[in-house]
């Protein structure tokens, strides 16, 4: 059974992810420092959105750990590849989409953990926000892992070596942060810049965390969001599926 199967697949992998605690804690490394460094400077500047410069920042920070970690999973299916596990499990009665959903929902997991770890800092260092509006922001985060990670599997099935994999997933993720505005609202860019931002998903997720950070749920911000989260999960996770099926993942 699909279920059964991914919780077999789920499991396997998140027992691996346990037993490597330093890369846990590692993950969430980069996000830590930009808040505790780079925060501070924000501090009583007008930064053209609703809330405090915390409430701006911490929500772009919880999406910046989805996003590059969410892209840079596929590593791990090349060694795989490259290990002969992934010809090992081609041979076992499990099905496809298990093989990609139990990978994802570790990943998803495992940056939902390192998303309250930063959430925690971030409360240390003066940032004040609903439960709800917290609660949200990890769902997008969710949401945001297990559909840049699907992709990512999918390229990693695609191409043979971390040498071909990296710049690709470069090419990807540094524009989607510029033009995401996850450091700060794309309303401070010129408007040729703030335009140009709206051709790139992950700035309707930004937009509806910062807007759930400072309670309001009901915004024009918030279904965009979601809508954009929800159709980019769903296309995502059918497009690496696939991919897998015709691999022979």
């Amino acid at each position: 059974m699909p279920l059964h199967d991914t919780a077999l697949v789920y499991g396997r992998y998140l027992r691996q992810s346990l037993r490597s605690r330093f890369a846990l804690l590692f993950g969430v490394l980069t996000p830590l420092l930009y808040l505790v460094f780079f925060g501070p400077l924000l501090t009583g500047l007008p930064l053209g959105g609703k809330g405090n410069s915390w409430q701006v920042l911490v929500p772009g920070l919880l999406l910046q750990l989805g996003l590059f970690g969410a892209l840079f999973a596929g590593f791990t299916i090349i060694m795989e590849n490259a290990q002969g596990v992934v010809e090992r499990m081609r041979v076992t009665p499990v099905s496809r989409l298990a093989l990609l959903l139990g990978r994802v929902l570790r990943d998803a997991t495992v940056f939902i953990f390192q998303a309250v770890l930063l959430v925690l800092a971030a409360l240390l260092m003066g940032l004040r926000a609903p439960l709800p509006g917290i609660l949200i922001g990890f769902a997008f985060v969710a949401l945001l892992t297990l559909a840049l990670a699907s992709l990512s599997y999918a390229l990693g099935m695609k191409v043979r070596t971390p040498q071909e994999f990296g710049p690709l997933i470069n090419a990807v993720s540094m524009p989607s942060m510029l033009l995401s505005g996850l450091m700060l609202p794309m309303t401070l860019a010129p408007g040729w810049l703030n335009v140009l931002s709206r051709l790139m998903p992950f700035r309707y997720l930004v937009d509806a965390v910062r807007d759930a950070y400072v309670g309001q749920y009901t915004t024009t911000h918030m279904l965009y969001g979601a809508l954009v989260a929800i159709g980019f999960t769903v296309l995502s996770v059918t497009v690496g599926t696939r991919v897998f099926r015709t691999a022979g993942a």
